[in-house]
């Protein structure tokens, strides 16, 4: 499953201005060209091709004649608590849906995934929960809303000491270093790398539901 967030920042270090940064920040403005945020709140998005899902009436035949239900996921929104050792992450969201067949009074369920992940790629957690939406006779459209919340320790999402001063050492004119870029070293870029995560939230997808969404 690719993992590359739309819509929303899916990466914790992003080019700001200081006076943008929120208490608690690290700022990096030390007159050497850099000007960057590091936050220990995870990016929250939906990973392409997961924030839609068709079913079809006969499987096997995904053709728009044989559709049956469409839904997606659209207003993805965010709140973080950083105030405690354990940082937690809240996201609320809709989903949208529509059926081909209006007759009669339905109810559909789809399954949607939380997953956190550390650096770009390393799982930390996944869970699943569902969405339940409710057709009334002759009704068209449904939508109906969710909230998932993830935590992350302060400790995995904060640079280690060292890899601050470095970064926000003060260089004066003429210093060999000053001219160089901390953010740029191989080691402070693994160390930031490691301090990023993203919640990921999107549809549970069978491989034909990915494969239909990714040509479609």
């Amino acid at each position: 499953m690719l993992f590359r967030t739309r819509a929303l920042p899916a990466i914790a270090l992003v080019a700001a201005l200081a006076g943008c940064a929120r208490e608690g920040e690290l700022v990096v403005d030390q007159g050497v060209g850099i000007t960057s945020v590091l936050t220990t709140c995870p990016a929250v998005g939906i990973p392409d091709y997961t924030g839609d899902v068709t079913t079809f009436r006969t499987a096997g035949d995904p053709t728009l004649a044989n559709l049956d239900v469409s839904a997606s996921m659209t207003n993805l929104r965010s709140t973080c608590n950083d105030t405690s050792d354990r940082i937690y992450t809240e996201a609320t969201f809709d989903i949208q849906a529509r059926r081909t067949d209006v007759r009669g009074s339905r109810t559909v369920t789809i399954p949607y995934f939380v997953t956190v992940l550390q650096g770009g790629s390393a799982v930390q957690s996944k869970r699943l929960g569902e969405v339940t939406l409710t057709f009334a006779d002759g009704q068209e459209r449904a939508e109906a809303s969710a909230r998932a919340g993830s935590f992350v320790d302060r400790a995995a999402a904060s640079l280690p000491e060292d890899i601050r001063e470095r970064i926000t050492r003060r260089r004066r004119a003429g210093d060999p270093e000053a001219a160089l870029d901390p953010l740029a070293a191989p080691e402070v870029r693994a160390a930031i790398a490691r301090t990023r995560f993203e919640m990921l939230i999107g549809f549970q997808l069978t491989e034909e539901q990915l494969a239909y969404n990714a040509t479609r």
